[in-house]
């Protein structure tokens, strides 16, 4: 057993993941081959149930995510989603439309390994292919029918060489007859040596064994080849599992991928909460907006013109009270030229008696 798949199976049981997840998981894995048509087959059978089928395409969507050093997850991912869509439910085809932008940034996927080559263009490559399959409904629906009738033909085959019956009802219901029923997910944690055992056989491509693990006769030898057989292996096997638990609670929560209804509604409910809220205190330095500005600014220059007009007639007042005094002046003056002219006039004649008054008054004093 590899490190990988001890590693995977660890991650099985701290996460719980059902059995629609772990065959995906499975498919999906790094290891350095593809994934065996008998567990695609399976996958495929399990798209016809309502609860697999959104386990099934979850995970294909999160492996659809990684970058980087796995991107084997995300070559596998995309094989595994082309036999889907031609072998699987027409929903799993449905979904893809509706999600078909994350499959073409896919074309843009890049990777170069330590040797320098680019593994980025098998993914680029498989992701294009399947792209333009989704875009051509009419070739879609030619080659699901042929996927189909091919798949049917293998598992008739299968069944006339004696293969098992699990095998023959595992891979021959993929249009005329029922998927088998799907367990669910488990509702307690399983123990390791049968999860080992489980994935052994799994590991060992044998149809059989992926159908139906109570039919298989090498189960026994797998249970016991998984068990441990050193104490060296047993304390490999332990420090790996506490290695993953630690790894797994320091890692920060998922990401959640929300639609847009739910996003909407996440939105609404905020809102109403913030209204609810009593509003907070208004503060010091309010923001104006463009019309209280261009009322500040009328009101200011309503004033101006204002105290503008004020000053206007203040010197207005002003310049009149300067012309009255000076027309008062021009009169007085011409009062007093009249008078003037009126004493030149009769001077001499009020001249003598008042030199009279005063020459009479000199003998007197």
């Amino acid at each position: 057993m590899t490190t990988s798949a001890l590693r995977r199976q660890v991650k099985n049981i701290v996460h719980n993941y059902s059995e629609a997840e772990i065959k995906v998981r499975e498919a999906t894995s790094n290891d350095p081959w593809g994934p065996s048509s008998s567990l695609m087959s399976e996958i495929s059978d399990l798209t016809f149930n309502v609860v697999a089928f959104t386990e099934v395409m979850g995970m294909i969507w999160k492996r659809l995510n990684d970058h980087g050093k796995n991107w084997r997850h995300v070559y596998k991912a995309l094989t595994l989603l082309d036999y889907l869509i031609k072998t699987g439910s027409e929903r799993v085809a449905q979904q893809c439309r509706e999600n078909v932008f994350t499959i073409q940034t896919l074309r843009d996927f890049q990777y170069v390994d330590r040797d320098g080559k680019d593994q980025g263009v098998n993914v680029r490559e498989k992701a294009k292919q399947l792209v333009g399959l989704m875009r051509d409904e009419e070739r879609l629906k030619q080659e699901r029918t042929q996927a189909l009738k091919t798949k049917e033909r293998m598992a008739g085959l299968a069944t006339g060489m004696g293969s098992g019956s699990g095998s023959g009802s595992g891979s021959g219901s993929g249009s005329s007859a029922l998927p088998p029923p799907y367990p669910g997910r488990r509702t307690s944690q399983p123990s390791m040596a049968a999860l080992y055992g489980e994935e052994f056989s799994r590991s060992r491509g044998s149809p059989s064994s992926f159908n139906s693990s109570s039919s298989s006769p090498r189960l026994p030898s797998d249970l016991e080849q998984a068990r441990p057989q050193t104490s060296g292996e047993e304390e490999l096997q332990l420090q790996l599992a506490l290695a993953m638990s630690r790894e797994e609670s320091e890692k920060p929560p998922p990401h959640v991928q929300m639609d847009e209804q739910t996003q909407l509604e996440i939105a609404l409910c905020l809102s109403k909460e913030q209204l609810q809220q009593p509003a907070p205190p208004p503060p010091v330095a309010l923001e104006m907006d463009e019309d209280m500005q261009l009322q500040i600014a009328l009101s200011l220059s309503k004033e101006e013109h204002e105290q503008e007009q004020r000053s206007r007639q203040g010197d207005e007042s002003l310049l009149q009270k300067a012309l009255e005094e000076s027309r008062r002046e021009s009169e007085s003056g011409a009062g007093e030229s009249a008078m003037m002219d009126l004493v030149d006039i009769f001077g001499p004649v009020s001249t003598a008696p008042l030199v009279m008054i005063f020459g009479t008054r000199s003998p007197l004093a």
